[in-house]
């Protein structure tokens, strides 16, 4: 029924306009952002596990620099006690020196002193050898009792890094001595144990190197697919979503040319009133 006092056509088409315009800017939005969500409106379930997802990749970052780290200060360690377990052969070769018969007791004296020397080495290697400021084999630094590394998502995901001490006393060949033959051959078997010591710190720091490998290979797959999953949860399909802009900006231009056309329609019917 035509009439001129409720412009009922033109309010349809206002109301169809807005929504439109409003899918429109919806998707111009999602366009600009790369984002699929913008509101909680939008895919509150998808927002919760995207969010959720997005803490974890952000922990699984630090937790691969963490992985690093840990084999960092683990290959300090082991550059060390590479050097320790040089000088602890040479010091083995010294006691076997000083027990030849040929050798004089002086002689014995220039050989024990390139023995203190070396000892001296050992003890400024293991108090010297340090990671952040931190000693890593004096013995008497935190990772005499073990230090973690986060290497999870989890607070419980940690990988302990335990060094023990790689000095002179804690080698058991403190004030040893080469200067006589009975003292050559008392550290001959001390430094036995010693060598043996270094052997087994080595091979304990290898072991842990090992599992930081590992660890740092299975975060890294972690992290692309995490990465992968939050992609498809959250990321806007932007062959998908152009053409929803599309199609709302072509409805929209739609709608502005109703409402045009509506709101010509009252001074159309004003003309049947002339």
């Amino acid at each position: 029924m035509p009439v001129i006092s409720t412009n009922t056509a033109a309010n349809t088409a206002l109301r169809y306009l807005n929504t439109n315009s409003a899918a429109q800017s919806d998707s111009l939005a999602k366009l600009s952002s790369g984002s699929r969500i913008q509101s909680a409106s939008d895919d509150a379930s998808g927002l919760a596990i995207g969010t959720t997802m997005g803490a974890d990749i952000a922990v699984l970052k630090q937790a691969s620099i963490n992985t690093q780290h840990g084999q960092a200060v683990l290959q300090t360690a082991d550059g060390a006690l590479s050097n320790i377990s040089s000088i602890l052969e040479r010091m083995k070769s010294l006691t076997a020196q000083s027990q030849s018969g040929t050798v004089s007791d002086t002689e014995r004296g220039y050989i024990d002193a390139e023995y203190q020397q070396l000892t001296q080495e050992v003890d400024d290697i293991s108090s010297t050898t340090k990671f952040n400021g931190v000693s890593l084999l004096d013995g008497a630094s935190d990772y005499s009792t073990g230090v973690s590394f986060l290497v999870g998502t989890a607070s419980t995901d940690t990988i302990t890094v335990q060094l023990d001490g790689a000095d002179t006393t804690s080698l058991g060949i403190s004030g040893s001595s080469v200067a006589t033959a009975a003292d050559a051959a008392t550290a001959m078997d001390s430094l036995d144990t010693a060598i043996s010591q270094i052997s087994e710190q080595r091979a304990n720091v290898g072991a842990t190197l090992s599992r930081f490998g590992y660890r740092g290979d299975v975060i890294s797959t972690s992290l692309e697919n995490l990465q992968s999953a939050k992609s498809t949860l959250m990321d806007v399909d932007v062959a998908a979503e152009q053409t929803n802009f599309t199609n709302a900006q072509t409805l929209t231009s739609a709608a502005i040319a109703a409402l045009g056309q509506a709101n010509s329609m009252t001074q159309s019917l004003l003309k049947l009133m002339q």
